[in-house]
């Protein structure tokens, strides 16, 4: 006799050995014990799931007549009488299975609904299965609406699908819908161990733990594997051989690489991919067992009771949650997840696997190894003027060159941007060019926007009349409260209180410097810390440090409560190598008060300087309508810096 394989020999001949579609057997067999029985049914689902299975269970409860030949439709079937043993062997004449893949021509629908017309041969009822029921010709599904809606009362319909959004929905609306679901690995496992205690095959339970998760929720591929695996290991299944047959990584590297990334480690990160490509592992399971691990670790971090505790990796799992916040784990998931999406990308899939790893590294907070910067770059230069002053535009003015040369300025002047009317025989837009600065002046840098250098007050073309070559500045001098002429309405200056301030406006504290906050400064300037942790850093102030066994210990003071969530504080602690106790208060000196008030401070001595500049007095002096636009100051970096 020929070998039959496991997925046909162990098939469920009733609704009490169906695996893992509780909610499909509830509903059929209170169906048929109620007798309250629908003419048309439809299971849809993935692949091995037991669709056609539980179709022909079905045929077999309608027509089963019990073992001593008076039994009725039953929820129950017996299994040894002639019609299921027939529908079992597949010669029952009254159920017929057609494939839908390979007769979805009108024609082959014709002929089986010609057939419907005759009752039954032997059996109660006649049940036509068509599976794969999606791929029937759109002529084919409006050829059988009419029966499919009113059959006989002898006759069953049961379609199966693996893709009902391709089902019309007129035959959606006439049929039973059962979505069979895809199986747990838990169920699959279960029933693996079932199945091999029957065949007396040894197997090892981590070698039935990879099969049902390589099966992914389909009991028929699931027993496939495991003919494949009883074959390979040569009746024997063990882990190393399964995983071997599979090709799939070694939990051990997975924990490794786990591991590595929860020491913030680039050398053993490098490594472990390494050693992965020198055993030939794939690099795509590589990244699906690693997402598989990190969602188990977020399911130990967030119910851990969840967990089966009788599995040996539990223990591992709850190790690796502990390690590693829960909002890193979530990161790293979705990396691995899309990840595998670019290893084609990738120059091989080696490197694109280590780019994976380097950027959940990249993700870590800066901890075992601080990246250190350069103190002078957090060293401010002395602020350099540069201003915008904007003067009406008269009949002719002479150009700067040709303006009295001013004493010799101290300090770098102002850039002096400043409108030149040419006389011109035909009224026509005045061009305003800029006047050339002065040697020491600093010009804007390329990547500087244009918005930032004045172009925004950029003046307007002033209309002249053919009779006048003199601008029309009205009947009078303008209002000392009044803009300009050549000024946007929104670019007139504010003619509020300057104490004024909106009801919204954030609450002003002042610095207060102390000696602790100089040694925070100093110490945070050291490292490079990136994101929230990098803002905690920022708006916490020192009250103290001690040290105690030769560690730091650091009091301070962070008003917002975000900032004091215990997941920033660990990994500032990791980043300073040192202990770090959080009160809640108000801070008065902190790295950001301090770099505010160096800017404020920056900002009026550029103010300061653009207003007493001997250049800019003389314009002021030859133009007395002119003003410095307010916000046109900025302070800029001198060229050493």
């Amino acid at each position: 006799m020929s070998y039959l394989v496991l997925a046909r020999k162990y098939r469920p001949q009733s609704f009490e050995q169906l695996v893992g579609q509780e909610h499909v057997v509830q509903a059929l067999a209170n169906a048929l014990t109620q007798g309250r029985l629908h003419h048309a049914y439809l299971f849809t689902g993935t692949r091995g799931v037991g669709k056609t299975t539980v179709s022909r269970i079905l045929a077999k409860s309608l027509n089963c007549t019990g073992a001593d030949g008076t039994g009725g439709i039953t929820a129950q079937p017996c299994g040894v009488c002639n019609a299921c043993r027939d529908i079992d062997s597949g010669r029952f004449v009254d159920y017929v299975e057609l494939d839908a893949a390979s007769n979805r021509g009108v024609e082959e629908i014709s002929q089986l609904l010609d057939q419907a017309v005759y009752k039954p041969v032997v059996g109660r009822f006649k049940v036509y299965m068509i599976d794969e029921v999606h791929m029937l010709s759109n002529t084919a599904f409006n050829a059988m609406l009419k029966t499919l809606e009113e059959p006989p009362e002898y006759l069953k319909f049961v379609l199966a699908t693996t893709d009902p959004q391709k089902v019309p929905v007129t035959v959606l609306s006439r049929c039973l819908q059962f979505n069979l679901r895809p199986m747990a690995a838990a169920d699959v496992q279960s029933h693996l161990g079932n199945v091999l205690g029957a065949e007396n095959v040894p197997a090892e339970p981590g070698a039935l733990r990879l099969l049902s998760r390589a099966a992914r929720g389909s009991m028929r591929d699931a027993l496939s594997l495991t003919d494949q695996a009883i074959a390979f290991g040569a009746g024997n299944l063990t882990e190393a051989g399964v995983r071997q047959m599979l090709g799939s990584v070694d939990r051990g590297h997975v924990v490794a690489i786990v591991d590595a990334l929860a020491a913030a480690s680039g050398e053993a990160v490098v490594a472990q991919a390494d050693a992965l490509r020198g055993a030939g592992l794939s690099a795509a399971g590589t990244l699906e067992d690693l997402a598989s691990l990190f969602q188990q670790m977020a399911l130990a971090q967030a119910a851990p009771a969840a967990l089966d505790d009788a599995d040996g990796e539990t223990a591992e799992i709850r190790r690796l949650a502990a390690a590693l916040p829960a909002d890193e784990i979530q990161l790293m998931y979705s990396m691995a997840l899309h990840g595998r999406a670019e290893l084609h990308l990738a120059p091989d899939e080696y490197a694109g696997l280590l780019m994976v790893l380097l950027r959940m590294l990249a993700f870590r907070p800066a901890g075992t190894v601080p990246k250190p910067v350069k103190a002078a770059a957090l060293v401010r230069p002395p602020a350099v003027a540069k201003a915008v002053v904007a003067v009406p535009l008269p009949k002719a003015v002479p150009a700067v060159a040709d303006a009295p040369a001013p004493a010799p300025a101290l300090a770098p002047a102002p850039v002096i941007a400043a409108p030149v009317v040419a006389p011109a025989p035909e009224p026509a837009p005045v061009p305003a060019p800029v006047a050339a600065a002065p040697a020491s002046v600093t010009a804007p840098k390329a990547s500087e926007p244009a918005a930032s250098f004045g172009a925004r007050l950029r003046p307007r073309p002033v209309e002249q009349s053919a009779a006048d070559d003199e601008p029309d500045f009205g009947d009078g001098p303008p209002p000392d409260d009044a803009p300009p002429p050549w000024m946007d309405a929104d670019d007139a200056p504010s003619t509020a209180a300057p104490d004024a301030r909106e009801p919204d406006a954030p609450r002003r504290i002042e610095l207060r410097e102390t000696p602790e906050g100089a040694r925070w400064a100093e110490r945070i300037a050291a490292l490079n810390i990136l994101g929230m942790t990098g803002e905690l850093a920022r708006q916490a102030q020192a009250l103290g440090c001690e040290m105690v066994d030769g560690r730091e210990v650091w009091r301070l003071r962070v008003e917002r409560e975000s900032l004091r969530a215990p997941a920033l504080v660990a990994k500032l602690e990791a980043a300073l190598d040192a202990k770090l106790h959080i009160e809640a208060g108000v801070a008065e000196d902190s790295i950001a008060l301090r770099t505010v008030a160096r800017a404020e401070a920056q900002q009026r001595a550029a103010e300061d300087l653009a207003e007493t500049h001997p250049m800019t007095r003389t314009l002021l002096s030859q133009f007395p309508s002119a003003r410095i636009l307010p916000g046109s100051v900025q302070p800029v970096l001198t060229p050493s810096t």
